[in-house]
């Protein structure tokens, strides 16, 4: 979630770094720590140059193989190991559930993509340069709305403590103008998926989390993901820490347990590196969305310069050994996690326990899923 992304990185050289660990047997994860793969590489640098407190991954190969690692520590404060393919807040992913389940609606001709917002939440979408009247469904997926997004004008101390109802989230954004004209150009807005998820609940009477969970997290067997109740502010399973530091000077804030309602349909969930894989592998494989469906999300814009491409809740990234990877990728207060997974069946997410705004430290991140999915 975007609003998180005023912390500095921390440049502490934090704990020892964790061996990896394998599926395959005892004797290639004993190989495996004795001559560290280029994940385990990739980890290691992320805590001993970057800052990190702790990273994690898990990586499938084609053959549906899959191998997890961490590194660094997953307590600062006691000095306890990093669990192995940990629980953690997995910020704007989020994003890629709430866009699934519009999509089915589509798919059950219950919501229209070219529809305007206004014929779902009559009156909602109102402000300066703003009426939802001349904002698509299609242009909340994609963030080609205009929309002002909410997530900057929320301070650390809300996000951590604060209760808000979704339309308490709208209403910060609607203070402010537009940023462009519906359908002009691309701006990244936590506020698009606010009124996506509003929606999904005004077309099926039901909460939005128990949408997801009904839609997405049972069907395809994610047994450690799940949308926080009301008030929850505590991770359920064995996880890291979470840290925080802002301003830049001061020092790394334990942010583990919070108010996770800022993020709401943006960004609330909380799962694992290996739900995520399986998550985007479903989707990709066509097991959430039918095929007119998936052809849309998967219908992208230029986001920026650096070959990222944007579709309807779905990015698309360049890979170094040629093709791209499908994902999206999440910040909140504590955590980041990046991944994504390719048409062949290679999958691979990284998490780290701390916003890297280091430009570096940022790519050191997308390196380490470059070098698990290209390895």
């Amino acid at each position: 979630m975007s609003a998180a992304a005023v912390v500095a990185l921390g440049v502490m050289t934090l704990g020892a770094l964790a061996p990896p660990s394998a599926s395959a047997s005892d004797s290639a994860a004993s190989i495996a720590a004795a001559r560290p793969d280029a994940v385990q590489q990739a980890l290691n640098a992320l805590v001993r140059d970057d800052g990190m407190p702790a990273a994690l991954a898990s990586v499938q190969d084609r053959g549906g193989r899959t191998r997890t690692y961490t590194a660094g520590v997953g307590d600062l404060a006691t000095g306890s190991k990093v669990p192995r393919d940990g629980q953690v807040r997995i910020g704007s992913n989020t994003k890629a559930f709430t866009a699934v389940v519009v999509l089915q609606l589509v798919g059950e001709g219950r919501i229209g993509l070219d529809t305007s917002v206004e014929t779902y939440l009559p009156g909602l979408v109102r402000g300066e340069g703003i009426d939802g009247n001349l904002i698509k469904v299609r242009e909340l997926l994609q963030h080609t709305s205009g929309l002002p997004d909410y997530g900057i004008h929320v301070d650390d101390d809300e996000i951590r403590n604060r209760y808000f109802e979704p339309r308490d989230l709208l209403d910060i954004a609607l203070r402010y103008k537009a940023d462009a004209a519906p359908g002009t150009t691309w701006g990244y807005s936590n506020t698009n998926y606010i009124l996506a998820g509003l929606i999904v609940q005004k077309i099926t009477g039901r909460p939005l989390a128990e949408e997801i969970d009904r839609r997405i997290i049972k069907p395809i067997g994610l047994r450690h993901t799940y949308f926080p109740a009301p008030g929850e502010r505590t991770i359920r399973e064995p996880h890291p820490q979470g840290y925080h530091r802002n301003p830049a000077d001061g020092p790394l804030r334990d942010f583990t347990e919070l108010d996770p309602s800022a993020g709401w349909a943006a960004g609330q969930l909380i799962s694992t590196n290996s739900d995520l894989n399986r998550f985007f592998g479903a989707l990709l494989g066509g097991r959430l969305l039918p095929a007119a469906q998936l052809a849309e999300m998967r219908t992208t814009v230029p986001a920026g310069t650096s070959g990222l491409r944007y579709g309807l809740g779905l990015t698309s990234r360049p890979l170094s050994c040629g093709g791209v990877y499908w994902g999206h990728g999440g910040d909140i207060a504590g955590f980041e996690t990046r991944g994504g997974v390719t048409d062949d069946g290679r999958a691979a997410n990284v998490a780290v326990t701390s916003i890297p705004t280091d430009e570096a430290a940022v790519q050191h991140v997308k390196d380490a899923v470059d070098r698990a999915l290209c390895g």
